[in-house]
């Protein structure tokens, strides 16, 4: 195969099908009908003479020649884009686009209803996808394109830029009249009373986990549910406690029902941020989605 046979195009559809992991997801951010799509990605099987891409659950697999081929093809659509002088442009009000996400369960009831409503106003067509991941998949998925941002706590993406959008600590929920709110305590022996209540915890928040541990009550772990979001209602109805952040905590106390204790407990102070990868910072719709939830959300101190 020589260079002169192939259509930049085709790279152009290489790179998105490698990043998204999905033939439909690529053409989707291409601008192109599935069926273009496919054909395009069978004119350069041909050229190469590898199947590139193989059938998997959800998508599709690189073979190991497309692994091979992808860090090259990526940086030479980028030297292109940069000796081009910009990306293509991205029009809000027209778009089509969907773009990923990482939340988790408690992360969708945080930033996705705003972020609709916002949606609907500047981009009506424009959608989102939520993707949630293991924690050591999050830093590849970004630089490989499956997802386009992060939001969240999330101190194990280290290399990818991030912008802080708010600080929050952690807290201790209960129901509105459990008997422990009816003593004011403080400093250690708030600490110490806290050890005699019983807790409800998610196992795919580690952090409140370790947030248990710190205040040494793991051994008063009682239930163990695997959505965030069912445990206000298993608080209100029962006299366990849950460790979460503050700032969802808030929502719940004022619909009434709940009280907030707060803990002098060593490292219940985090930030949440958005994260993206360098390699995208150049694709105006990246851009724009980066904007917009940081003029939504961008709220720095914890009060």
């Amino acid at each position: 195969m020589h260079l002169k046979d192939v259509d930049l195009n085709l790279l152009r559809l290489f790179d998105a099908v490698y990043r998204a992991r999905s033939v439909s997801r690529a053409a989707e951010r291409l601008g192109l009908t599935q069926p273009a799509a496919s054909q395009g990605l069978t004119r350069l099987r041909t050229l190469i003479r590898d199947p590139l891409f193989m059938r998997a659950p959800g998508g599709v697999q690189p073979t190991p020649k497309s692994d091979r081929l992808a860090p090259q093809v990526a940086a030479a659509l980028t030297l292109l884009e940069g000796a081009l002088g910009e990306s293509v442009e991205f029009d809000p009000a027209t778009s089509q686009r969907t773009f990923r996400l990482h939340l988790s369960d408690i992360g969708e009831g945080r930033f996705l209803p705003h972020l609709m409503v916002a949606l609907r106003e500047r981009a009506p067509g424009v959608r989102l996808a939520s993707q949630p991941l293991p924690s050591d998949e999050i830093a590849d998925a970004l630089d490989s394109g499956r997802i386009d941002f992060a939001i969240g706590f999330l101190p194990m993406v280290r290399e990818a830029p991030r912008l802080e959008l708010f600080r929050d600590r952690y807290i201790v929920l209960l129901r509105e009249g459990h008997p422990f709110t009816r003593k004011r305590r403080t400093g250690a022996a708030l600490l110490q009373a806290l050890r005699e209540l019983e807790f409800v915890n998610v196992r795919t928040h580690a952090d409140t986990l370790r947030i248990l541990q710190r205040l040494r009550v793991e051994d008063r772990l009682r239930l163990t549910a695997e959505h965030f979001m069912a445990l206000p209602s298993i608080v209100r109805a029962t006299d366990l406690a849950v460790v979460m952040p503050r700032d969802i905590a808030r929502g719940f106390a004022e619909a009434g029902g709940f009280a907030i204790v707060e803990p002098p407990v060593a490292g219940r102070d985090f930030a949440v941020s958005l994260h993206w990868s360098r390699r995208f910072e150049g694709d105006a719709g990246i851009r724009w989605l980066l904007n917009l939830i940081h003029q939504l959300f961008n709220r720095r101190e914890t009060t």
